[in-house]
């Protein structure tokens, strides 16, 4: 694995700014209703096994739901929500041959535990923060900023310009009425960045499964922690009201849907099915998605327990799909040719004990990223260049968006090849990964639906992908770090290829044509 993945999923490395800030300024029928159920567990069936969390894949009639909730219940199961207009059953069960029991019920199509761990107590844990700087007070450089008609900080975002969001914001800043949902770790919808474009009708919590709508339920558990989403916010949707970022979309609204585990930061498959039915159901029209479900890295469909997760989390990006929304995902930072062969994984399962394993990724997915429908997107930097530890794939990648290389410098006045963006309490921090690659292309493609308001998902993907700049392939072999090996090589056309699709976002575009 040529990068670390980080337990902030699609994000690579945190990085100090107070050293640059200074210098720089001293498809499925029926509504997915979910809701807590109460069907007890069986006495009779075996409780002795590790209580994990299940999903049971069924039909949608209520026949069926209502006989399989009966089953689970005889099973040992204890139903958690039910997800009935898209047949996705969340269960809790310590019988540890719970998932073998199920396969075998009239109307199952799938079922298999979302993740290897017990299920435990929600806990919070400070395990340390990157460096950071609050908002910008100087006069000095907010009276330059007022001028020059930029947001303080902006001159450090090379990535702004480097898809002409800046020039973009002036002919369409993005509609109120489009929102963006960054299905994540919580967004801190009190950062002065943020708020005036946050939705909270449409946030929540929905850890474990069940919705969780309570005011501020959709913040993150520990700020000094959980910043991904609220970072993620700011790329997306931060406001142009002088105080200090500018986001690729800055008029759109945002929402938070937390689905990260309290103690790990793990996003479990019952979390992500209840993110896509909420985001569909509350009139989403984009959906950020920059992690992978865990605790697999790939899943299987070999696998019946990873073929039951691609299974729940397939039907309810479809769902969302089906409602209008378009999802957007990260592609990953394991430098990884997702149209390879043959991949290692060393990685899953990562909440107990990773074993090494080869897979065919060709039936082995990344979730949701490599699910039908979702816009897949790997990373550039600020030369245009396919970021060090961006994974890639001729047929794998849609398009690209700037996710950040430390390898690559930026001109002046930025200073660093990382992302500037919105951290919890009010900070700034840069990152580098996919994960800062697609909130770029979700903002994109907000503007898209801002200007188009009748248009599909499909339609929306369709012009992202038209609309976008392709460099081509590097002429030079690919050695972003300089130690004279070849990281990576990139196959296919000027127009279409391995490293960045059909090319990298352009937001001018997006509201001009």
């Amino acid at each position: 694995m040529a990068h670390p993945r980080s337990r902030r999923r699609r994000v690579a490395v945190a990085v100090p700014v107070g050293l640059a800030l200074t210098a720089a300024f001293g498809f499925l029928p029926g509504s997915a209703t979910a809701a807590p159920q109460d069907a007890p567990a069986s006495a009779s069936a075996a409780q002795d096994g590790p209580r994990l969390s299940y999903v049971v894949n069924t039909a949608t009639d209520a026949g069926t739901v209502g006989a399989v909730k009966k089953a689970i219940a005889k099973a040992g199961g204890t139903v958690v929500t039910t997800h009935a207009g898209i047949g996705v059953i969340v269960v809790h069960s310590a019988n540890p041959d719970f998932a073998k029991t199920m396969r075998t019920v009239k109307g199952v199509q799938s079922a298999g535990a979302t993740r290897t761990a017990p299920l435990k107590s929600a806990a919070t844990t400070d395990v340390g923060k990157p460096e950071k700087v609050a908002e910008p007070r100087s006069a000095a450089a907010l009276g330059a900023a007022k001028a020059s008609g930029k947001e303080p900080l902006e001159p450090l975002q090379w990535d702004i310009p480097a898809i002409k969001a800046d020039k973009a914001a002036k002919v369409n800043p993005g509609s109120k009425k489009v929102t963006v949902a960054v299905i994540d770790t919580g967004v801190d919808d009190t950062h002065p960045d943020l708020a005036p474009n946050f939705s909270a009708k449409q946030s929540a919590n929905c850890v474990g499964g069940v919705p969780d709508t309570r005011k501020g339920a959709w913040r993150p558990y520990n700020p000094d922690e959980d910043y991904h989403g609220t970072h993620v916010a700011g790329e997306i949707a931060a406001a142009r009201n002088n105080v200090g970022v500018a986001g690729v979309a800055p008029g759109v609204k945002l929402s938070a849907i937390k689905v990260s585990e309290p103690e790990t930061s793990l996003f479990y498959a019952e979390s992500v099915v209840c993110a896509f039915v909420f985001a569909a159901d509350h009139g989403v029209e984009v959906t950020n998605n920059s992690y992978y479900v865990d605790p697999w890295q790939f899943n299987c469909k070999d696998d019946l327990d990873q073929a039951a997760i691609l299974d729940a989390v397939g039907r309810a990006a479809k769902y969302a799909q089906r409602k209008g929304a378009i999802n957007v995902a990260s592609a990953g930072n394991s430098a990884m040719d997702l149209a390879a062969k043959e991949l290692t994984d060393t990685t899953s399962p990562n909440d107990t004990t990773p074993a090494e394993r080869k897979i065919n990724p060709a039936t082995c997915l990344d979730v949701p990223t490599q699910l039908p429908g979702v816009v897949t997107v790997s990373a550039t930097g600020p030369k245009a260049l396919k970021s060090y530890y961006s994974n890639y794939g001729l047929n794998q990648i849609d398009v690209a968006g700037p996710g950040g290389d430390k390898y690559q410098v930026p001109e002046s006045p930025a200073k660093d090849g990382r992302i500037l963006s919105t951290m919890p309490d009010g900070d700034y921090a840069y990152l580098q990964g996919t994960s800062m690659a697609g909130p770029h292309v979700a903002g994109v493609a907000a503007l898209l639906k801002s200007k188009r308001p009748d248009a599909t998902p499909q339609e929306i993907q369709w012009l992202l992908k038209a609309q976008a700049d392709n460099p081509g392939c590097p002429t030079a072999p690919y050695d972003p770090d300089g130690d004279g090996k070849v990281n990576a090589e990139c196959v296919g056309t000027k127009h279409i290829n391995s490293f960045y699709g059909f090319g990298i976002v352009d937001a001018l575009d997006a509201v001009k044509k």
